[in-house]
């Protein structure tokens, strides 16, 4: 009996792959990858550990014609900034909007602020804080 050969003939079908090729796809793709993390990297630190100032809604209390807002801010010992709050009529309207400054050296601050609205509103949102 005979042995029956696995390989196809010789220049038949095209070349076979080529393990140098396929290291150098391993390594561009090995680059490319650790560039995507660090970039990922990059501006998870700007946007996380850049920002001075950051706040949240405690709790919010609606009157007739302003929206007394309980916020929570946490800054940096120094650092001035900003915090942007609206408010939403019931049918998805914004009623009102306004900034609200931040200064000292405190890094943590409990202050309620009241929000004039143009109609009643049912909602207090934090938009964002700034830090100048």
């Amino acid at each position: 009996m005979s042995t029956v050969s696995t390989r196809p003939p010789e220049g038949r079908y095209g070349r076979s792959s080529d393990a140098r090729a396929d290291r150098t796809l391993k390594v561009v793709g090995g680059v490319l990858g650790v560039l995507l993390l660090a970039l990922v990297g990059y501006f998870g630190y700007h946007y996380v550990g850049q920002n001075k100032i950051s706040a949240e809604v405690i709790e919010f209390d609606a009157v007739e014609d302003a929206v007394h807002v309980h916020l929570e801010v946490r800054k940096d010992a120094g650092a001035t900034g900003y915090c942007t709050v609206r408010s939403q009529s019931e049918s998805g309207a914004e009623v009102g909007r306004a900034d609200f400054r931040f200064d000292g050296d405190e890094t943590r601050i409990d202050k309620v602020v009241t929000l004039r609205t143009t109609a009643r509103g049912t909602t207090a949102e934090l938009l964002g804080c700034h830090a100048d």
